[in-house]
């Protein structure tokens, strides 16, 4: 069922979005060269202690895993991309990194994704990473009352098929409110004026994410991570936005910080 929140509701959603966007720029800058991804989660579950907030993934356990998640962010490193299970894994020079993280404070979540490389990057990944950071900037700007849900989607898909990406729609953006995954599904690609209506106080999370050279997935052993079918690297960027009559308020928004 979807739902529209009103303006008090988006007020107090703020919160939960601010420590979203604090807590991803705070891992970003402390994770490095030889970080362990049990580290990071160390340090997330820290700060989420430290906050009073309540992890959405520990106990998340959708038909598509193999058991509750355990944990309480994604780390998904180079052909990984998706639901990446932290693990004994030191980060290397030059791995992509995927964080993606969810929280409630006070009953109401948000969910944020960021992609960045430690060390010396490569031209294709940091190319990678931009392509889904412009594609989230025009879903959001799609994301305006009167047009719809597949304004959206077409919005990421002409900057990734631009780019040269091919796109799997099997995983996309969401509803999000007093759940992590709520309706409506917003896919990374359709078609422009197709789908639901983008009224006011629609609250959502747009996720572009790309793989470098392929659209096919395939689950790790370990029954959650996702990877490239080819081994090629995938990047991922995600921010909860409300729509407003005054436009999309990005609650997520890291900009404050001075982080993208």
């Amino acid at each position: 069922m979807i739902e529209l929140r009103t303006p008090a509701e988006i007020e107090a959603m703020k919160p939960a979005g601010r420590f979203v966007a604090e807590t991803l720029a705070t891992l970003r800058n402390e994770t490095k060269v030889g970080t362990n991804l049990l580290a990071i989660d160390d340090r997330a579950h820290e700060l989420i202690h430290r906050a009073g907030a309540q992890s959405c993934y520990i106990d998340y356990h959708p038909s598509f895993g193999a058991s509750p998640f355990g944990k309480v962010i994604c780390t998904s490193v180079n052909d990984a991309v998706l639901h990446g299970l932290p693990h004994d894994y030191s980060l290397q020079d030059g791995d992509l990194v995927s964080l993606d993280f969810a929280v409630s404070i006070d009953g109401w979540v948000a969910d944020s994704a960021i992609s960045f490389v430690v060390g010396t990057p490569r031209d294709e990944d940091l190319a990678l990473i931009d392509t889904t950071e412009r594609a989230l900037d025009a879903a959001i700007a799609a994301a305006t009352v009167g047009n719809r849900v597949g304004d959206i989607s077409a919005a990421i898909a002409a900057v990734a098929h631009g780019d040269g990406y091919s796109i799997n729609t099997d995983f996309g953006g969401h509803g999000v409110g007093h759940i992590m995954h709520g309706d409506p599904h917003v896919a990374n690609d359709g078609r422009a004026g197709r789908g639901y209506p983008l009224r006011e106080g629609l609250v959502i999370a747009i996720e572009p994410w790309f793989l470098a050279t392929t659209d096919e997935l395939f689950t790790d052993p370990d029954g959650w991570t996702l990877r490239s079918a080819d081994g090629s690297r995938g990047a991922h960027s995600e921010h909860t936005i409300a729509i407003t009559a005054d436009g999309p308020t990005v609650l997520t928004d890291r900009s404050f910080l001075g982080a993208r």
